[in-house]
C-alpha cells in the first residue's frame, strides 16, 4: 500500500467534528510550543486530511503525534497496512530526527463487536492486539502505546430526544441526584473566561484527590486564547456549578460540528452531598442540545464494568446518564529510531502505572 501526503497550512484543515483534528486545535498546540503540520491524504475525492504535531521530549526523543486521527478509517482488516504506509509517508515529509509517530486512533476497535459476545471486562493483551494490527504489514513495526493519550473508551449520549426522554433514559439514582441538586439550590452558569482561575483551583483539588498529573495553567488559557474567527470554529465554554456563590464544580465544554465534548471537569472536595457534578452535566447536555448538537461525549470510562479498572469510578458515574459506550482503537506507535523509542517507552511505561506521561 502506498499513500501520498500533500502538505497544507493547518488553518486550511477541513471542518470536522473531531476537536483534536481541527484547525483550532492546531492553534492551541502551536501556542503550547508544538510544531504543527497538516496534510491531504492521498488523492481521494473524499475530503481527507489530518493534523500532525511535533515536539521534542528530552534530549533524545522527538515525537510526531496525530491526535485522534486520521479521522477517516480504512476497513478494519487494513488498519495496519494503512498506518504503515501513512507512517512511511510522514517520515518522508517531516524534517528532523523523528523517534516515533503516535496515532491516537478514533477508529472503532476491532474488538468492539466481540466484547458483548465474549463478556470481556477489558481488551486482549497488547501482544495479541499487536499481532492483529500488524497482520498484512511489511515491517510488523506497529506497537500498542503503554497508555491511551486521549480516550479509547468513552460514554456518548445521543441528544436527539426531548429533555423528558433524556431524563427517562437515565438511571433512577442519576435523575434523583440531578433533581436533588436543583432542590438544594445548585446553579450552573456559563462563566466568563476571567473565572478560569476558579476552575483551575477546582481542577487542582480533583487532580490531587484522584492522583492524576495536572496540565499547566497556560494550557487552559490557550484553549480560550486560540483564534476562533470562523463560524465553523469550535465554541469553547467554561461552566461553573455553585451553591450560594461557592463554586463546587466546573467544566470546559467544546461544541464542534454538532458534537459536544466534555473536555475537562473538576469538582471541590467539600459539599459533595449537593451533587453539583450531576447538575453540571445535565445543564451541559441541555445547552448542547439547544445549540443543535446531536451527541454529548462525556469522556473516558473503563471499557466495561470492571471494579479493578482505574476508570471504573467514572464508568459508574457516567453510565448513569443513559449513554452508550464507544470503543475506539486507542493509541499506537510507529517507531522510527528503535533504540531511542525503547528508552522513551520504558520511561513512559513506568509513569503509566499512575500518571499520563504523553499529554495531548
Amino acid at each position: 500500500m502506498h499513500l501520498t501526503l500533500t502538505p497544507k497550512q493547518p488553518r486550511e484543515l477541513y471542518q470536522t467534528g473531531i476537536l483534536f483534528q481541527s484547525r483550532y486545535w492546531g492553534e492551541v498546540k502551536s501556542r503550547q510550543g508544538w510544531k504543527t503540520y497538516a496534510f491531504e491524504i492521498d488523492d481521494s475525492p473524499l475530503a481527507r486530511d489530518m493534523l500532525l504535531i511535533v515536539k521534542p521530549f528530552g534530549p533524545n526523543t522527538v515525537a510526531a503525534y496525530v491526535p485522534q486521527g486520521p479521522e477517516f478509517a480504512p476497513p478494519q482488516d487494513e488498519y495496519g497496512p494503512f498506518l504503515e504506509a501513512l507512517s512511511e509517508s510522514v517520515v518522508d515529509q517531516i524534517d528532523g530526527d523523528l523517534t516515533f509517530i503516535r496515532y491516537d486512533l478514533p477508529w472503532e476497535s476491532p474488538y468492539a463487536g466481540e466484547r458483548p459476545q465474549q463478556n470481556w471486562y477489558d481488551l486482549p493483551s497488547s501482544r495479541v492486539r499487536e499481532m492483529r494490527m500488524n497482520f498484512g504489514t511489511r515491517r510488523w513495526n506497529l506497537r500498542k502505546a503503554p497508555l491511551d493519550v486521549t480516550v479509547a473508551n468513552s460514554c456518548v449520549i445521543d441528544l436527539d430526544s426531548a429533555e423528558e426522554q433524556l431524563l427517562a433514559r437515565m438511571k433512577a439514582k442519576t435523575r434523583y441526584n440531578i433533581r436533588l441538586a436543583e432542590r438544594k439550590g445548585v446553579g450552573v452558569e456559563i462563566a466568563p473566561v476571567e473565572q478560569l482561575p476558579v476552575f483551575y483551583r477546582l481542577y487542582g483539588q480533583t487532580a490531587k484527590r484522584n492522583g492524576f498529573m495536572m496540565s499547566e495553567y497556560h494550557y487552559f488559557t490557550a484553549l480560550f486564547d486560540a483564534e476562533r474567527d470562523l463560524l465553523t470554529d469550535p465554541e469553547v465554554l467554561l461552566l461553573l456549578a455553585s451553591y450560594k456563590g461557592d463554586p463546587l464544580a466546573g467544566a470546559i465544554l467544546v461544541l464542534s460540528e454538532q458534537r459536544a465534548l466534555f473536555l475537562h471537569g473538576a469538582s471541590a472536595n467539600h459539599s459533595r452531598d449537593l451533587m453539583a457534578s450531576y447538575a453540571l452535566h445535565w445543564q451541559a447536555m441541555c445547552y448542547a442540545r439547544s445549540r443543535g448538537c446531536h451527541t454529548y461525549d462525556m469522556g473516558a470510562i473503563s471499557p466495561g464494568n470492571d471494579p479493578d479498572h482505574f476508570f471504573h469510578g467514572m464508568y459508574r458515574f457516567k453510565i448513569g446518564f443513559g449513554g452508550r459506550i464507544v470503543h475506539n482503537t486507542g493509541s499506537w506507535d510507529y517507531p522510527v529510531r528503535l533504540d531511542r523509542y525503547q528508552e522513551f517507552r520504558n520511561w513512559e511505561t513506568v509513569l503509566a502505572q499512575g500518571e499520563q506521561a504523553f499529554t495531548s
